[in-house]
């Protein structure tokens, strides 16, 4: 049995876990959630799922055309319809001053999304809103009037939110100005009444689904009926921690939870700005580290952000735990060291020393909402302009995600200079094997490598002239 809520109806129902919660919405005549291009990319079936921490709840924007139902179990799930006071609230409201809306099909999306970023943020920021509206897209009105829209409704409330401070009191604040309907100050308390999620505990499934943003894109039509395996909500799979030198993440941490953990940002201080290159806020949302290591994809954006921290997978089956590292991990195209039995419990890796640098670079068709032409991260331990420690990945290059281990060894030791570059670049260019297809020339493939390394070396020794190196 599945239980949550639905806008302000509690659901019990029996469809199979692995069908799409956006059929299961519409079937429900909630139509506002609108069918697109149920890959993940245009935003139209964008809705809200609320999960409850503590007291109060978190919501967060997902793609429900990507979402198992079984994995909205326990959840408050908000339609547009949820979010009727019966007459336009404000940020509607806006949208229709603002002429920003036209045939309507993507609005609703548009506005959850921004309603999501309003839920977590007491004191808005206009430039903060429009990018929560990263992964929504408007065919036919344009952008400018949506801007408008969002930045007059974030200055209003930011004037009117006073000392807010925490979840809770953000939302009776934005009841109170009329963003959301009353009945979300009763939601915690219902959803503590709906039994535990029991689906990750499901014996011999035919699939294991983590966030499933890539593999319902692929295989919906095989998984929805099939007994699976849910491991999104897994206890301790979304844990991170740091104990004894290492970072420790579980399987199921999401790409938000790794952007947003105060320890990761600690120690990579940039990460938040390098990780606006990987997919959209629902996307990230929703995509684990784990679904990205064994999907197993030559330009996985994570999976190289790994490879550079030299981490190490903790594989559990039946026959116990085992460690592996990731860059042992992979023996060829979408084949690697993973029996049938295991899934990914843990990634852990060392706690990046106090005189290191971190660095990754992405290039794609587009800057944003696109997967890698070629991506790169690089991780340097070094005092002045001698290295200690080097590692250095690449995506796009090879048939899985590689890790340059010559380039990476030549690196190490070295004073780092002009010279050692071009020896660098060199070496990067005989440890890969790019292919050409729809992404790019093999040749171009190879050209853009060694321009993203530089890229790496010109943050990494700002000190030094490194731009008329020849490439």
């Amino acid at each position: 049995m599945i239980s949550f809520i639905l806008n302000n109806t509690e659901i019990t129902t029996t469809e199979p876990a692995g069908s799409v919660l956006l059929d299961f919405i519409r079937s429900q005549q909630l139509t506002g959630t609108k069918e697109g291009c149920r890959e993940g990319d245009c935003g139209a079936c964008l809705v809200l799922q609320g999960k409850i921490s503590g007291n109060s709840v978190i919501y967060k924007s997902i793609n429900s055309c990507l979402v198992p139902l079984g994995n909205v179990h326990g959840s408050h799930i908000v339609t547009i319809e949820g979010i009727d006071t019966g007459v336009l609230n404000p940020l509607q409201q806006a949208f229709v001053e603002e002429g920003a809306t036209q045939c309507g099909y993507c609005t609703p999306g548009f506005i959850l999304a921004e309603t999501a970023y309003l839920l977590k943020n007491n004191q808005p920021k206009a430039d903060q809103a429009i990018a929560a509206l990263d992964g929504n897209i408007c065919r036919c009105t344009g952008y400018m009037s949506i801007k408008r829209a969002v930045t007059k409704t974030c200055t209003v409330l930011s004037e009117s939110s006073g000392n807010a401070k925490t979840s809770s009191s953000n939302l009776s604040n934005l009841i109170e100005k009329g963003f959301l309907p009353e009945y979300f100050d009763d939601i915690p308390g219902r959803l503590k009444k709906i039994p535990a999620d029991t689906s990750y505990k499901i014996e011999h499934p035919e699939y294991v689904v983590a966030g499933g943003t890539d593999l319902y894109v692929q295989k919906e039509a095989d998984i929805s009926d099939k007994n699976i395996r849910l491991i999104f909500n897994s206890i301790h799979l979304g844990d991170i921690y740091e104990k004894n030198g290492f970072i420790y993440l579980g399987g199921g941490t999401t790409v938000s939870d790794f952007i947003e953990s105060d320890l990761i940002n600690r120690h990579l201080p940039r990460i938040k700005d390098q990780l606006k290159l990987h997919s959209s806020t629902p996307i990230r949302n929703r995509a684990t580290l784990a679904g990205n290591i064994v999907n197993a994809s030559p330009i996985a954006d994570m999976t190289i952000i790994l490879l550079a921290l030299d981490a190490t997978l903790l594989l559990e089956g039946r026959n116990g735990r085992r460690p592996v590292s990731l860059r042992k991990f992979y023996n060829g195209y979408k084949k690697y060291d993973l029996a049938k039995n295991e899934l990914i419990r843990m990634v852990f890796f060392p706690v990046p020393s106090a005189h290191s640098s971190f660095n990754f670079e992405k290039v794609s068709r587009r800057t944003y909402l696109d997967i890698a032409s070629v991506n790169t991260a690089a991780y340097l331990e070094y005092k002045d302009d001698k290295i200690h420690r080097a590692h250095i990945s690449a995506g796009g290059v090879a048939p899985f995600p590689l890790f340059l281990e010559k380039t990476s060894e030549l690196l190490t030791s070295s004073v780092f200079n002009k010279n050692v570059m071009a020896t660098v670049l060199e070496s990067a260019r005989k440890e890969i094997s790019p292919i050409s297809d729809m992404r790019g020339s093999a040749e171009y493939k190879s050209v853009l490598l060694g321009q993203l390394l530089t890229a790496h070396f010109l943050i990494f020794f700002p000190q030094l002239n490194l731009m008329d190196q020849e490439l």
